[in-house]
């Protein structure tokens, strides 16, 4: 794929399609166009099981007309195919209801400069390569503990693509992105003992992942140290969740402050801006323009340039995630995160996980999450868990078979520390977080 003519056919489709939507009547509008390529490898027991190659492409075209909205799309960008794309959106907006908050992003808040992300990174990677390297992780496992037995396989996923917006304000905007992985899960047995478990590396360059040996090796080393675990008793202790897991807990601060969320009245941080949702030693920052990172994005779904902003200040919530839409319906601003959170950091004020651990008399670390359980009206959580109980301040055995319980107002506010052990695989960047007094339900 040549980026560079891929990302100008695409902004001629994207501009093409703007374009005759307005010949043909429309108030505004607006296209997204991409195109991505991949392959994923797959091994299994030392051998191939499968590869599977992508290669799509996709134009959505998105019209207003007297505030009625509508969207089609096609995978055919020929002429006659966008002719039909941007008719069928006409034809759909005749049929909807008029919303006085629907249209584009205000024009001055269009992005005027894309800069370089270093976003970019094919990796080349031709099957016969792939499959050496996931038989290289798959290996390093099964070779770890005599108790791995069987293998789920170790898949090798390399990806890059090309994505463009249009709209009628005269903004057109695109780049070229990449992403790939490598990914272990095993199978370890030990009496009666029967348990699984994986690890992964991710990143927007191939030279930037890790060994697929030092996947293997993590993968059978988290899959082993779950063997023998037993149900303690039903106890109210601090719950520490290591970063992989942190971050899915900030996932749901993260949606109870959408701007959906907000004007639908369906979150339990309703109305809460200004509000202290964390204890006074926490922060977190969004910062779009990380170089390589996963979340970084020059502007959002809608062509808004995204800025570096503090979204929590000393506990105290500074902003919402808001859409053009969903700013309107609030009578706020979008603040450029239409598509979602771009590198959420959450600043660390203590050690790694070893350190949390050490400084608990007893505690229960998580190690898999089972099950939603989560609601985002009233903060009640409840989820399935497997991991390690915490006996004077080193793990002591390994767990199953539990169920982690609280409130995530009250979760939030009794954070006790998170770690400096940051994980940089999403969009959301933490360590390990601890938590004072859930209640972990067993016996």
């Amino acid at each position: 794929m040549d980026p560079k003519e891929v990302k100008d056919a695409l902004e001629r489709a994207a501009t093409e399609a703007v374009e005759l939507a307005r010949r043909l009547g429309a108030d505004q509008a607006e296209a997204a166009v991409s195109h991505d390529e991949g392959l994923s490898v797959t091994v299994r027991m030392g051998e191939l099981e499968s590869v599977e190659r992508q290669r799509d492409r996709g134009l959505a075209v998105t019209v207003y007309k007297d505030r009625r909205k509508g969207t089609a799309s096609s995978n055919d960008f020929s002429r006659r195919g966008i002719e039909d794309v941007v008719t069928k959106a006409l034809s759909i907006a005749r049929f909807t209801a008029p919303d006085e908050y629907a249209g584009l992003a205000d024009a001055e808040l269009m992005a005027r400069e894309i800069p370089d992300l270093d976003l970019y990174f094919p990796s080349g990677l031709a099957v016969d390569a792939a499959t050496e390297i996931a038989l290289r992780a798959e290996t390093a496992a099964r070779e770890f503990d005599t108790r791995i037995e069987n293998s789920e396989g170790a898949t090798v996923n390399t990806g890059e693509g090309v994505r463009v917006y249009a709209n009628s304000h005269g903004f057109v905007g695109g780049y070229p992105s990449s992403s790939h992985s490598i990914s272990c899960s095993v199978i370890a047995k030990s009496g009666e003992s029967l348990e699984r478990d994986y690890w992964y590396t991710t990143a927007r360059a191939f030279t930037d992942l890790d060994s697929p040996e030092d996947v293997g090796r993590e993968c059978a080393k988290r899959t082993v140290r779950r063997l023998g675990a037993r149900q303690p008793k039903t106890k109210v202790v601090p719950v520490i969740y290591p970063p992989e897991l942190a971050r899915g807990l900030f996932g749901h601060f993260l949606g109870a402050i959408r701007g959906t969320s907000q004007y639908r009245k369906s979150t339990f941080l309703l109305n809460a801006l200004g509000e202290r949702i964390f204890p006074d030693f926490v922060d977190m920052e969004e910062d779009p323009f990380i170089p390589r990172g996963l979340g970084s994005a020059p502007f959002d779904a809608e062509g808004v340039a995204t800025r570096r902003r503090m979204l929590v200040e000393r506990g105290v919530l500074r902003g919402y995630l808001l859409s053009s839409y969903s700013a309107r319906r609030l009578g706020m601003q979008t603040t450029g995160n239409a598509g979602g959170v771009h590198n959420l950091i959450v600043k660390p004020n203590a050690g790694p996980l070893e350190e949390l651990i050490a400084s608990c008399d007893e505690a229960f670390v998580v190690g898999e999450l089972l099950g939603q359980g989560v609601n985002p009206v009233t903060g009640d959580y409840s989820r399935g868990a497997a991991g390690f109980w915490v006996e004077r301040g080193k793990i002591a055995y390994p767990v199953n078979e539990v169920t982690v319980a609280g409130n995530l107002r009250d979760m939030f506010r009794s954070i006790l520390a998170i770690g400096s052990d940051v994980d940089t695989r999403g969009s959301i960047r933490t360590g390990s977080v601890l938590v004072d007094k859930l209640t972990v339900a067993g016996k």
